[in-house]
């Protein structure tokens, strides 16, 4: 999203809470932040800013002219940086003649969007999630996806896997992440290619004959939301973010659209576990895994499966029924984000929060988990994003609606 308020800025501010173990907030130091507290961001000099997001441990900032910021963990060159040393604030990164548009950030590695659609990555490829080939372990250096042949419109991360959407309306993944809960549930039958590959596949499917609008992707789910308001999910069903009976999908599926009362979909997010869209009235409505408040809103459960579907350690947890219901809180939401079991929306001008809070990412001073979304006071921003355990919220200091 392109932000055409910032022209009427005097400057910009960053405020930013929760898991900061890397510098990921860009404050300076590596304390976490249970509070809103502004960040360091000298480096953008006030340019505008077209999209944040975050992974593991690291954060991105893409302005509109293009341009990338980063900071935080670096182990891996996730940053992109050419180095594998961590800084804790926010620093230029270097993309070589080319204007990002858009990023894509899993748990330890980074994708680059350009306005030409061009797919850059950098980070561990531990997984294949690169797209580069088995080859390379990890880089620090921005690499080009160079199999996707066709101009990118969409991409996403997942925590150790990869989406691509193409022009043609084309799906592509990489990464193995999802191997283990397809070889589990598939067995003896093989694994789909699209699920092994360490470089672009195409996923098959009638998910290919229609025009697609958006990918994104969970731990170890997928999301395709298309141009005429139907969303196609694939991958673990563990915590039921798929609604089916079904342990895994292997291929997409297409979502009942009598599960969101009619409504077709205009926008989507997934965190590890759960899902979040959005429709047509501007009604949200959540499902899958809501142990933490990740959902919003009260849950079901299923006494009887809280140990297979939460696993080891879940003891007094259980696992909610997974079909989606609305939030009315979130009602017409302009911005949502989600982080790993964590969100943030924009409502009426006002940033809410809710579900996993252990490092203060919900912004209300402690780490008690919240189960609906809550007002964080104070706050007013133009741009949301999170990262699995950080939350990150764009403002100006001076606007003529404050």
């Amino acid at each position: 999203v392109v932000l055409s308020q910032y022209n009427k800025c005097a400057s910009l501010r960053c405020f930013c809470q929760g898991a900061n173990s890397y510098g990921q907030l860009g404050q300076g130091h590596v304390e976490d932040q249970a509070s809103p507290r502004l960040s360091n961001i000298a480096a953008l000099q006030n340019r505008a800013v077209r999209a944040i997001s975050g992974g593991g441990g690291h954060s991105v900032v893409i302005t509109e002219s293009g341009e990338v910021f980063v900071c935080g963990q670096n182990n891996r060159g996730q940053l992109g940086l050419g180095r594998n040393t961590e800084i804790s604030t926010l620093q230029h990164c270097p993309v070589l003649n080319r204007r990002v548009t858009s990023v894509a950030c899993g748990w330890d590695f980074t994708l680059l969007l350009t306005d030409c659609g061009q797919l850059l990555a950098c980070g561990s490829n531990a997984f294949g999630q690169l797209g580069v080939g088995q080859a390379v372990t990890h880089s620090a250096e921005l690499l080009v996806v160079e199999s996707l042949k066709e101009p990118i419109v969409s991409v996403a991360a997942g925590l150790r896997h990869s989406l691509a959407v193409t022009g043609s309306g084309c799906v592509y993944q990489w990464g193995t992440g999802l191997f283990s809960y397809a070889k589990r549930a598939l067995s003896p039958h093989a694994v789909p290619s699209h699920l092994t590959s360490k470089v672009p596949s195409l996923v098959p499917g009638n998910i290919n004959c229609t025009e697609l609008h958006r990918v994104t992707a969970g731990a170890a789910h997928c999301v395709c939301l298309t141009e005429d308001g139907d969303l196609f999910l694939w991958g673990s069903n563990k915590h039921s973010q798929l609604t089916t009976t079904e342990p895994f999908l292997s291929s997409p599926t297409l979502l009942k659209r009598s599960l969101l009362d009619g409504e077709k979909v205009i926008n989507v997010w997934s965190g590890w576990t759960h899902i979040v869209a959005q429709t047509e009235s501007g009604r949200v409505f959540t499902w899958g895994r809501g142990i933490y408040g990740q959902l919003g809103r009260q849950v079901l459960f299923n006494q009887d499966t809280e140990q297979q579907s939460a696993g080891p350690g879940a003891e007094g947890r259980s696992q909610e029924v997974g079909l989606p219901a609305e939030v009315k809180d979130l009602h017409g939401a302009t911005q949502i984000s989600c982080g790993s079991e964590h969100n943030l929306a924009i409502v009426g001008g006002c940033l809410f929060s809710w579900g996993w809070n252990e490092h203060g990412m919900c912004g209300d001073g402690s780490q008690a988990n919240v189960f609906h979304p809550q007002l964080v006071p104070g706050l007013r921003p133009l741009l949301i994003g999170c990262g699995a355990g950080h939350s990150m919220a764009k403002m100006c200091s001076v606007s003529s609606s404050w």
